[in-house]
């Protein structure tokens, strides 16, 4: 039995803001079996109620989008996000990079033992050993998002990507393939569903990272994430001893809005292929609405990063306005 690494238990205590938002059960989110004795049925519930408290807290939006998605889903749902969240914050709660980069890399072993069917001591892991358990799931995505982490964690701090094209790999490496995960649980094969699902995971990734840029700049003093190709379009790069960096200046929000452009141009073909998209699979395709809601939060704040309101409520809106929106589009059966 595979135990978590000890740095784990250095994870911040979730933000009260977050995690006072609404909840749902463990049990609203079971669709299978949950163990042949009491115990292991005990240990599994309390495994799934960690995963929908990972997600309320540290993915807020996207929790909202699940609640919409058929009971029978859900578990394996939450559970995805849950992983993602996991690494998604391994870097963030440790003082180290290098301790970062082992969480990841026993994240990544995580994912060969769950499939080679070994128990892994830790909540998410368990919950993701009974979803492969149960569902058809492909090892390769789960692989693929912690892989990309992986290498964006061994880049040098400060550097940044060449292309815009290199972005958007990661951006779907990291968000696309938990809509591909979603999409298979849910026994759901549709080319164009998985289509609008990598355009709607290119576009949430995208604004994401540009949403975190003050975060980054913070921890690391300097801008990450935004293109050399960008960059050098907006005369923001520089180039030094072979290593390209971007300016701080007031032209940083045109760099910004290019690369939102890019990810409006995602969501605008995932909403071309909308009438193909059967409906079943509508409900995986709704966190196109708060990729939506962070685009327009961002064009309010005419793409400054910086700007406070970008930050508040939910995306840059009201708590209640979003869920409002979630849920006409959610009853509309549109995303």
């Amino acid at each position: 039995m595979e135990e978590e690494p000890k740095h784990h238990r250095d994870t911040p205590a979730p933000s009260p803001r977050l995690v006072n938002r609404g909840s749902i059960s463990a049990a609203a989110v079971r669709d299978g079996p949950m163990g042949s004795t009491p115990a292991a049925s005990s240990g599994l519930q309390a495994a799934l109620s960690y995963c929908v408290r990972q997600v309320r807290s540290y993915d807020y939006h996207h929790y909202l989008c699940l609640l919409h998605l058929p009971p029978a889903m859900r578990k394996a749902a939450f559970t995805f996000r849950a992983f993602n969240v996991e690494t998604a914050k391994a870097m963030d709660v440790v003082s180290h990079p290098r301790t970062g980069l082992m969480r990841l890399l026993w994240w990544k072993d995580v994912v060969d033992k769950v499939f080679a069917n070994k128990l892994v001591e830790h909540p998410v892991a368990q919950a993701l050993s009974s979803v492969v358990s149960e569902h058809k799931v492909s090892k390769h995505w789960l692989k693929r998002s912690v892989e990309a982490r992986i290498s964006d964690a061994n880049r040098d701090e400060g550097a940044i990507p060449e292309t815009s094209a290199e972005l958007e790999r990661y951006a779907e490496d990291t968000q696309s393939t938990i809509l591909y995960m979603t999409l298979q649980a849910g026994g759901i094969h549709s080319t164009a569903a998985d289509h609008a699902a990598s355009h709607i995971g290119k576009a949430s990734g995208l604004l994401l990272l540009l949403k975190a840029l003050p975060h980054h700049v913070n921890k690391q003093g300097a801008i990450p994430y935004i293109p050399a190709n960008i960059a050098e379009e907006c005369g923001l790069l520089t180039r030094e001893a072979g290593r390209s960096e971007v300016r701080m200046d007031d032209r940083l929000p045109d760099a910004v809005y290019k690369v939102a452009s890019v990810a409006e141009a995602h969501l605008q073909k995932a909403r071309e292929l909308a009438s193909s998209v059967p409906r079943e699979a509508i409900p995986v395709l709704l966190p196109a609405l708060p990729a939506q809601v962070l685009l327009d939060s961002l064009r309010r704040c005419e793409f400054n990063v910086f700007d406070s309101r970008v930050s508040r409520g939910v995306h840059g809106v009201s708590p209640l306005w979003y869920q409002l929106k979630l849920n006409w589009h959610a009853w509309r059966n549109k995303y």
